[in-house]
């Protein structure tokens, strides 16, 4: 009876051993399905973070390129008005001379019509 004991004790001890064993497989494999998953998920965001990444890098890079030819542009057309100033005060300077040389014709018109109309002379009363 005891060695009875014994062994459905043992069989009980073996079942629960190939139970508990059981029991941790399905948990590690639980537990690997579950990281992986996990891991699985966070690589989606991962990935989607390392494109959206690289856009902006595009992004900048197209805009800093865009942004030098603007500047280019922005000197060009400065250097443009600077000299289209530069025009207009030369073309009042030239106005002012042609101004004076008339005002100068004109006084040796006027010197030379009265010398070739001679010295008035006095009317004799």
């Amino acid at each position: 009876m005891l060695s009875r004991l014994l062994k459905e004790h043992q069989a009980k001890q073996n079942e629960r051993k190939e139970l508990q064993e059981r029991r941790r497989r399905e948990a590690i494999a639980a537990a690997t399905c579950l990281t992986e998953a996990l891991v699985d998920h966070l690589n989606v965001g991962v990935a989607q973070a390392y494109i959206n990444q690289r856009k902006l890098d595009n992004e900048v890079k197209t805009l800093q390129v865009q942004a030098s030819q603007f500047a280019k542009q922005t000197a060009q057309w400065i250097n443009m008005v600077e000299n289209f100033n530069q025009a207009l005060k030369e073309i009042g300077d030239v106005e002012n001379w042609a101004r004076s040389i008339e005002m100068d014709m004109r006084t040796i018109t006027t010197a030379l019509e009265y010398m070739h109309k001679g010295p008035v002379q006095p009317t004799s009363s």
